[in-house]
């Protein structure tokens, strides 16, 4: 069998783990799930046997805690391998089970192929280089890039099983201490099916008034680049790309941006992209499926007075 870390909030997985419960389904073998805290249905995504894990001590996220879950969990199945998200606390985690264990970890692996070894074809230098290996380990551990891999439902009798976990004093040090919403309390970045997005070109954090508008009428969320996060334009948690966030909607606009591959990183699961900028040569010119060539500061503004004459 083979063991999968499932994160989930308000009650659901989150996508990029039942991503990571269709990459590991192709080993096979019976997909066992570990749930940390409290218990999602997972009987539509190929799940034999959910564990969850419950202890006084895991209210928060706490990496240490949570490779060592893993891992005993991982010991008492004798999994094969063990599955992860590629998110930031699924490969944080699996870095840490990896140090734990002394095997190799393989992260941001779009494809997966039992064997041995295993064959992966993963994304390197930020998702510009696809690179094919082959994992020697004994006990794989995989981290599945997000919206990479389709989900793919999978009916089965999924079956909860509750444990508590052996963990000690230092394993629970690190953990968060609060989590802060975003003001607004709008759509997420990572979950809007419409991301409109600024770069230099939108020129100011006053300048993104025209961003945030077109946004607020397409019931999408606002984005930025590094370097408008760098400037102080935007908050970081505004921020798409391989040191921010990776999204997949429906459609990404990006405003000014240049599109340099650590940005394209973040946003290549998008289904559509439309890329306004006024240079005809900028990179992102080159990966948009609709691009425009001008000033964003008239073509933006325009585009949102022709959606309030259809509203």
């Amino acid at each position: 069998m083979v063991l999968v870390l499932v994160e989930h909030a308000d009650g659901k997985a989150i996508d990029p783990s039942l991503q990571a419960l269709t990459a590991a389904r192709t080993f096979g073998e019976a997909v066992h799930a570990l749930l940390i805290g409290s218990s999602v249905d997972l009987s539509a995504h190929g799940v034999a046997v959910a564990h969850l894990a419950q202890h006084a001590s895991l209210d928060s996220f706490a990496p240490d805690a949570w490779a060592a879950i893993l891992g005993q969990l991982a010991d008492r199945l004798n999994a094969r391998a063990i599955f992860a998200a590629g998110t930031d606390r699924g490969n944080e985690v699996m870095a840490r089970v990896a140090a734990r264990t002394q095997l190799p970890l393989a992260t941001n692996c779009i494809a997966v192929a039992t064997g041995s070894p295993v064959t992966l074809t993963r994304q390197r230098w930020g998702g510009s280089l696809l690179e094919e290996a082959a994992l020697h380990s004994p006990r794989p551990l995989i981290t599945v890039a997000p919206h990479t891999v389709a989900i793919a439902g999978y009916p089965a009798d999924t079956t909860v099983e509750e444990f508590t976990p052996q963990l000690n004093e230092e394993e629970l040090v690190v953990k968060v201490a609060e989590r802060v919403s975003n003001k607004g309390g709008g759509v997420s970045l990572a979950e809007a099916k419409v991301v409109v997005s600024g770069g230099r070109g939108v020129g100011s954090k006053e300048g993104f008034a025209i961003i945030e508008e077109l946004a607020s009428l397409l019931r999408g969320a606002v984005g930025c680049s590094r370097v408008v996060t760098s400037a102080g334009w935007r908050p970081h948690s505004d921020q798409v790309g391989q040191t921010g966030t990776k999204i997949a909607p429906e459609l990404y606009i990006a405003c000014g941006i240049s599109g340099a591959t650590q940005h394209m990183a973040g946003c290549k699961g998008a289904k559509r992209i439309l890329a306004i900028n006024s240079d005809a040569e900028a990179p992102i010119m080159q990966n948009a499926d609709y691009a425009v060539v001008g000033d964003l500061k008239e073509i933006v503004p325009a585009i949102s007075a022709e959606l309030r004459k259809q509203r």
